[in-house]
């Protein structure tokens, strides 16, 4: 296979499909890290951005947009997922400090977290997701040439594979305290898929461990299918998300976890928008209002 067909091989690893939602995801970061009253900076995103044919007309900067933050798409959606990574940095640094040194990014996508944060030494950061987004962001970041802060290992497997199986073959060790990340993730999978996540997640941690996840409530998604922030991703992007969305009833995992023993706290994404002074908040017909974002620590015996 030569060169040039491996690199068309990485890009349509996100060029399509749920892989193309994280280029969303990093066009938003790369929006918020422009902003001067950012809450989360990612200087690799906006590189991720401009690798991939599919979004080369994407705005890189707020300034970029005609409407500016009233646009639904890159204005209010873009504020949400910028909060989302601060509040997830935050969490996880915070998790790190109370003892674990093993990270595992579920669907890590285009996340750069080994490379911003500012982890404590011996931590080991686990990124699983398909070979092909992996390459894609490999091959983005081999021309960077940035430095991780952290041990990387690449975990190049499909979430509905055995991930669990390649994921002790890379290193990790279920017997050793872990924290765990599933971002905008598990609404992407069948209700059966995500039960059996949390399982896996649950069988492979010991006491001092830490979850977290986003989840969605609401019982028809499609009842938002004409939301200002879906219509606007349609539009602009050509993604439409509630096609990607599984439309099952979702399990109740937090619930799930609490039962086993868990202790967990839900809380909305407009919780942080007021803690943070800056963030989306509630409006009509808002297709975010259903989505939790879920905290979850394992006791030590």
């Amino acid at each position: 296979m030569t060169g040039t067909t491996h690199q068309q091989a990485d890009v349509e690893g996100v060029d399509g499909g749920v892989g193309l939602t994280a280029l969303l995801v990093a066009a938003a970061r790369a929006i918020e890290t422009h902003r001067p009253d950012s809450l989360a900076r990612d200087t690799y995103a906006e590189h991720f951005v401009r690798a991939a044919p599919a979004c080369a007309h994407w705005p890189g900067r707020i300034e970029d947009v005609p409407d500016g933050d009233d646009d639904p798409l890159w204005g209010r959606f873009a504020r949400y997922f910028g909060l989302r990574t601060r509040v997830l940095d935050d969490f996880l640094l915070t998790s790190v400090r109370t003892g674990p040194r093993q990270v595992v990014l579920l669907g890590a996508g285009l996340d750069t977290r080994a490379f911003r944060l500012d982890w404590p030494v011996g931590c080991a950061v686990f990124e699983v997701d398909r070979a092909s987004v992996l390459a894609f962001k490999q091959r983005v970041l081999t021309r960077l040439t940035p430095t991780p802060r952290a041990k990387r290992v690449l975990v190049p497997v499909d979430l509905r594979a055995d991930w669990a199986g390649a994921l002790t073959t890379a290193g990790f060790d279920p017997d050793a305290p872990s924290v765990w990340l599933a971002e905008g993730l598990l609404f992407y999978l069948p209700a059966p898929a995500e039960t059996h996540l949390i399982d896996t997640v649950t069988g492979l941690t010991t006491g001092g461990s830490a979850l977290a996840f986003e989840a969605k409530l609401e019982k028809d998604l499609l009842a938002y299918r004409d939301s200002p922030i879906y219509t606007a991703t349609r539009e602009q992007t050509g993604i439409d998300l509630l096609h990607l969305f599984d439309k099952e009833p979702r399990p109740d995992s937090a619930g799930t976890l609490a039962g086993r023993g868990w202790s967990t706290s839900i809380h909305t994404p407009f919780d942080f928008a007021r803690r943070h002074g800056r963030g989306p908040l509630p409006e009509p017909n808002d297709a975010l209002e259903g989505n939790r974002w879920v905290f979850a620590h394992k006791p030590r015996p």
